[in-house]
């Protein structure tokens, strides 16, 4: 599984999280939870009372936990961890004056993270400056801040024809992807060597061109039939990107090579000593 950690505060207190990108989830460490939720000193004993205690969460423990890695004093260590279903599940079983707030942040994180993937755009200003400090050029950023709005117009309209759900806008993504590139987002990032960076942080110009030329027709397609529901939105997103996979045929007919690349953002962003020299602020 591809992950990302986070380390989050509650009540100025750290829990690990993880973001497991194949499941599109939030883990939460348990151990944590446990320990803000109960001011326990040794979660692990806790826990095991608690199972004890409650039968029916013990006789599901093996699916509402799973290891994963997170940071440990020691260095990197697998500790089980929950979603928010299984959270939520194992604070039913603590009595803690801390149980409704906690289950209203574990909410506003999750939200977050859909939110991302619904609304891909939530700071323009603050993405320039991102990938400003990271190295790409400023002909790079400018047409890949395009692209974020062209995502945002196409995302509009999918939320417009009834999609809500976060598994669904993955899928149409994906049915896009594959129809013009012949990869779906997994096997595009594989095909980059990528883990957890950003796909579209690390295309190309061409690609970025096809990818947006995609989700604009399928967009504007949307505009003119109303679609409604899954099937119909489905049907279309596959017409725009019908359009950009003619393009890139005869694109590649005439370049003679293949314009889905292997290449990642380290391999043409800007090397330090071509960055713009910033002064730092004077005092």
């Amino acid at each position: 599984m591809s992950d990302i950690e986070k380390i989050r505060l509650f009540d100025n207190q750290k829990i690990r999280t993880v973001w497991v990108e194949e499941e599109e989830e939030w883990y939460f460490s348990v151990k944590d939870v446990v320990t803000i939720l109960t001011e326990t000193t040794n979660a692990k004993d806790y826990i095991s009372k608690m199972r004890r205690r409650d039968e029916e969460l013990s006789k599901g423990w093996g699916q509402i936990v799973h290891p994963l890695t997170v940071q440990t004093a020691g260095g990197p260590q697998k500790e089980n961890c929950a979603t928010l279903e299984g959270i939520f599940r194992i604070i039913q079983s603590i009595p803690s004056k801390k149980a409704e707030p906690f289950k209203q942040w574990m909410a506003s994180v999750a939200a977050e993270r859909i939110n991302q993937m619904i609304d891909p755009e939530r700071s323009i200003d603050q993405a320039m400056a991102d990938y400003r400090r990271l190295g790409y050029s400023e002909a790079w950023i400018t047409r890949r801040i395009k692209t974020i709005e062209i995502r945002k117009g196409l995302t509009d309209e999918w939320k417009r024809g009834g999609i809500t759900k976060e598994i669904d806008f993955a899928m149409l993504t994906d049915l896009m992807s594959k129809t013009w590139s012949g990869l779906t987002t997994r096997e595009y990032k594989k095909h980059k060597g990528l883990t957890k960076e950003n796909l579209r942080d690390n295309m190309t110009n061409m690609e970025l061109l096809l990818n947006a030329l995609a989700e604009e027709t399928a967009t504007e397609i949307s505009k003119e039939r109303n679609p409604q529901g899954l099937t119909e939105n489905a049907r279309i997103a596959k017409e725009g990107a019908d359009v950009a996979k003619a393009a890139r045929e005869d694109v590649e007919k005439r370049l003679g090579r293949s314009v889905v690349s292997s290449e990642k953002a380290i391999d043409y962003i800007q090397s330090p000593e071509e960055l713009p020299f910033e002064k730092p602020d004077e005092q």
